[in-house]
């Protein structure tokens, strides 16, 4: 367990980017340009930390394959990133709320009312957990971009207690921040434009790696044909567009006949293309489907096994 300190300028997000000393001088259009330069160092961390990332996916897609769940947990913005990355899930990828949850120290109101304060109950995390019961197919994803909140802590040294995956991600370096954890996975962009305000280049990397975990997982988990999201939940009229232009590109249909194998497969995308390409009538699609862990890639080719 981190030993917590209140002097805190020694972390690589607390120091002074040498680069804007004198920021407060610069023309609006220089402004833009230093961030544009030190946005780039959050491409290069995601880079360097593409092992770590990797191992996570599969680790994270094994879990859930199982029976899992895979749970965000951070304060202020990280807690906000990991809320974000999990409410877009269920209309992307067509999962249960509960499949992928993002935690943030305050609760709901902490998303659009800061809470500081409670980031630094380690107690409040651990609770979270036992109040999730999660437990040894599950992964947790602890946030914090300077590496110390006890919230974050707490929880992963809870979910590690019970049998869970963690993953720390932290915009620290380990020898400044240690973690007891199965990933840890570390985001180094160096110190903000404004010195200390982790919701910039920290908060951008995290999004960045956020988006890799989730997607990559739903990659593994077969929710991805090609490079399509067939599992799209179609709950509105620009998703219902997608889902019927996937059909189209993916079948050579027309639009009413797209619309059509849509309706006839109960909206469901991954399923009218299995109808389309072997004959078979929806209750049959099912089956073949679920036989192969709902991929359709290997439902297709192995529809006559």
């Amino acid at each position: 367990m981190t030993n917590f300190l209140q002097e805190r300028g020694h972390l690589l997000t607390e120091q002074v980017n040498p680069n804007s000393l004198n920021l407060d001088q610069l023309s609006s259009l220089e402004l833009v340009e230093l961030f544009n330069v030190e946005d780039q160092r959050a491409i290069d961390a995601v880079a360097a930390a593409k092992h770590e990332l990797a191992e996570a996916i599969d680790c994270i897609a094994a879990g859930l394959s199982l029976g899992g769940r895979l749970f965000y947990i951070g304060a202020g913005t990280s807690g906000r990133l990991g809320v974000l990355d999990a409410a877009e899930c269920p209309p992307t990828f067509c999962t249960p709320p509960e499949l992928v949850q993002g935690i943030i120290a305050g609760g709901n109101d902490a998303l659009v009312r800061s809470s500081e304060d409670l980031e630094d109950r380690a107690e409040d995390g651990e609770a979270a957990m036992v109040e999730r019961n999660v437990s040894k197919n599950d992964a947790v994803v602890g946030i914090t971009a300077g590496g110390t909140t006890p919230y974050v802590h707490g929880a992963l040294k809870a979910a590690k207690t019970r049998g869970a995956t963690t993953i720390f991600i932290a915009c620290v370096p380990a020898e400044q921040v240690k973690a007891d954890v199965d990933i840890d996975i570390r985001l180094l962009t160096g110190p903000e434009i404004l010195a200390g305000s982790t919701r910039l280049k920290a908060g951008t990397v995290t999004k960045l790696a956020l988006n890799i975990l989730s997607t990559g997982t739903m990659v593994r988990l077969g929710k991805v044909y090609g490079n399509r999201m067939v599992d799209v939940a179609v709950t509105n009229n620009k998703l219902r567009d997608r889902a019927l232009r996937i059909l189209q590109d993916l079948t050579g249909l027309g639009r009413d006949a797209a619309n059509s194998l849509l309706e006839n497969s109960g909206k469901w995308v991954k399923l009218a293309l299995l109808m389309h390409s072997t004959n078979l009538d929806k209750q049959a699609a099912e089956q073949l489907l679920s036989k192969h862990q709902g991929n359709l890639r290997a439902a297709i080719e192995n529809c006559n096994s």
